[in-house]
């Protein structure tokens, strides 16, 4: 036998192992022992381990509890008689770990490693309205007497033929067992192969949460950049408490009220346009406060310091974000009409954008809605579509002067277009503002941070600036202030 021959200029190549080969060396393992409870499409995952062969002992017990009362019986009743949500995955997951450990004796089986994989699913309906999604989780042991890790993602279908999307289920099944046994030290990567075999035109995942002793020092709050990074999903939420969240579920019929910004870092502009929009906000017509969410929305293209994305840098801002109560929204949508499109989905309720003039002026500029085919006013029928506000903060422009929405400067040609937007009412000045907080610029404040200068303290709201000096964020460094005073 010859050796392999290799050309210049061959490049490596990773090996994607098949669903087969994947399925095999879990089966083969005979320490991997567990469950599979598969509700909804069918027995997708399953089916690939009892395939590859050698699958007894890795399987204890695979079902299907499609019955509502039986599924009901077994994982007891969801308060809201749902069943595709994520409380009733989790119940799903627990149920059948007690299960297993109750039913196998520890003694008898001392190097077992114990899972349960879980899916509660619901696949295109008939009228091919809603294309179907659902809760997808793992919960699993990585040593026979360590504590239980779990991955619970959630994911949308594109196919609009329900046999693919059962494939392509039982395909993302298996690729969440391989990679929570064989990829969990690198939970990045583990993020990557879920889609191995798969093509992002087939499955959306729009939110996942990993947890347990192995991802102990994973923030889930990166691992969602992630999803928006590598083009998973458009944008993906998360609480005050850094807990990813479904968008679908918190934005379901809510009115909503969205900033976007850098916040590199917040300001006291930033929220006193907030507080100040959301006053006038629940004034409006129809909205009602207890139903409405405020969203702080940092998008990709915001992230991108030099073209690569700066995951620290990231933190840092979710970080302040989360400790002033904000939930975050991260997407990849550089036009605002498209955070509205988005929000559309999910609500028909009303909407409001808190903006500053210079925002605005730029919404105005034609340059961006040049791959449109109805150009600026496509973009703007889509952006004003259903009773949108723009509750709009002013600025000092050149001369010092303040900008609000009765003189600010947008191009000639665009002059008449934006009069209509302002006639109708589709743009408020924020007219109860600080003045102060006019010559405050979270680019100037940065930089005296990371260049030591002081007194830029005053310019963040309570609490911020102890904060970033405690944890040294954007760059804050103790010693070049000692270095600046001396």
């Amino acid at each position: 036998m010859g050796t392999e021959i290799k050309l210049k200029g061959d490049k490596v190549i990773e090996q994607i192992p098949s669903i087969k080969d994947k399925a095999l060396r879990i089966n083969l393992n005979e320490n991997i022992y567990g469950t599979f409870a598969e509700i909804g499409a069918g027995q997708e995952t399953v089916r690939h381990f009892f395939r590859a062969g050698g699958s007894s002992g890795t399987i204890a017990k695979a079902m299907s509890a499609y019955d509502k009362d039986f599924s009901d019986a077994v994982y007891g009743e969801e308060t809201d008689g749902r069943y595709v949500t994520e409380s009733r995955l989790k119940k799903m997951l627990s149920h059948e770990v007690s299960l297993i450990e109750k039913r196998l004796n520890r003694e008898k089986h001392p190097n077992k490693m114990f899972f349960s994989y879980a899916n509660t699913v619901a696949t295109i309906d008939f009228a091919k309205q809603f294309k179907g999604h659902g809760w997808v989780g793992i919960s699993y042991q990585i040593e026979p007497d360590e504590g239980y890790n779990e991955i619970i993602l959630h994911i949308r279908f594109k196919e609009t033929d329900v046999r693919l999307q059962q494939e392509t289920l039982g395909i993302l099944g298996v690729n969440l067992i391989y990679g929570a046994y064989y990829k969990y030290n690198d939970p990045k990567k583990l993020l990557r192969y879920l889609y191995d075999h798969l093509d992002k035109d087939q499955l959306e995942i729009d939110t996942i949460n990993f947890s347990g002793p192995r991802f102990a020092d994973v923030d889930n709050r990166l691992m969602s950049l992630q999803l928006v990074k590598n083009g998973m999903t458009d944008a993906v939420m998360f609480n005050p408490n850094g807990k990813n969240i479904l968008p679908a579920a918190i934005l379901y019929k809510k009115n909503i009220l969205a900033l976007r910004g850098s916040f590199r870092p917040v300001t006291k502009v930033n929220m006193d346009m907030y507080q100040k929009s959301l006053d006038m906000f629940v004034k409006e017509n129809k909205v009602d406060e207890k139903n409405t969410l405020v969203i702080f929305e940092i998008t990709l293209s915001n992230l991108r310091s030099d073209g690569e994305i700066d995951e620290r840098d990231f933190m840092d801002r979710a970080e302040l974000l989360c400790s002033l109560g904000q939930t975050v929204m991260i997407s990849n949508f550089q036009e605002y009409y498209k955070v509205v499109e988005y929000f559309s989905n999910y609500t028909k309720a009303r909407m409001g954008l808190a903006m500053g003039v210079n925002n605005l002026i730029d919404i105005f500029d034609e340059k961006y809605y040049r791959h449109l085919s109805g150009g600026i006013l496509e973009a703007f029928g889509k952006l004003f579509f259903r009773d949108m506000k723009v509750f709009l903060y002013p600025m000092l422009d050149e001369k010092g002067e303040i900008s609000t929405s009765q003189n600010l400067k947008v191009h000639p040609r665009m002059k008449e277009l934006y009069k209509f937007f302002k006639f109708n009412g589709k743009v408020i000045d924020i007219e109860d503002f600080d003045p102060d907080n006019l010559e405050v610029f979270s680019r100037e404040v940065l930089k005296m941070i990371q260049n030591g200068k002081p007194g830029w303290e005053r310019m963040l709201p309570v609490g911020i600036a102890e904060l970033i000096k405690k944890d040294h964020l954007f760059g804050y460094e103790p010693s070049k202030f000692m270095e600046q005073n001396l």
